[in-house]
Order: C-alpha cells, then structure tokens, then sequence
C-alpha cells in the first residue's frame, strides 16, 4: 500500500508560480514512476507530467511544456511540481499519482495509487 499526500496548491495572479509537493510512504518510492494528473470540474482527469523511477527521464503534456518542470527526491520521498507562468485554464485539482507496473504514463489507467488532491487557482 502506498499513501500520497499533495500540499502545495491555492490561488495566484496569471503569470504567477506554485509548487506542489506530494509525499509518499509505504512500498519503496524510489520503484515507482511518478505522475501528476488534472481535473477541473466537469471535465475528464488530465495528463500533467511524469518521471520515471529514477528522474532521469521526464513527460509533460503539451499544454505545460515550457512551463512546468516535474521533480522528484527519492531520499525525501518526494515529487514536485513547479509550475510557472500559470494560466487561468490551469485552474483544476492536480493529483499525483505512483506507477509501479511501468504502464502507460499518459492515462490514469496507468498508475496504482492516487493523493487527494490539492487545488490550484489561477485568477486573470
């Protein structure tokens, strides 16, 4: 069983950062890709980013390329998100996500356990 908790999300101007953090505990962290999704409402849960056990390789969706720069520290257990030069079409609830079957990083099919959630809003 693997626990994720995200923090880090609230309200900013457009053109404004956040970073979300998501903790993880339980099965070896450093096993498992990592994924942050989006879900804003009345619509279906997004691929953000994604990176792999490791960090060496990262995945972003198109919309945030350029913007968004996914992370991970496997002695703290920890995936980031830092997200620049917010929009307000960014406005959803961003949640990570574990992948330790290696399965498709685009699709929430492809991960085993999911946080919460954290609010982002992003004000024009």
């Amino acid at each position: 069983q693997v626990q994720l908790v995200e923090s880090g999300g609230g309200l900013v101007q457009a053109g404004g950062s956040l970073r979300l953090s998501c903790a993880a505990s339980g099965r070896t962290f450093s096993m498992s890709g990592m994924g942050w999704f989006c879900q804003a409402p009345g619509k279906e849960r997004e691929f953000v980013a994604d990176i792999s056990r490791s960090g060496s390789l990262t995945f972003y969706a198109d919309s945030v390329k350029g913007r968004f720069t996914i992370s991970r520290d496997n002695a703290k257990n920890t995936v980031y998100l830092q997200m620049n030069s917010l929009k307000p079409e960014d406005t959803a609830v961003y949640y990570c996500a574990a992948d330790f079957r290696s399965g498709d990083y685009a699709r929430p099919t492809g991960y085993d356990y999911w946080g919460q959630g954290t609010q982002v809003t992003v004000s024009s």
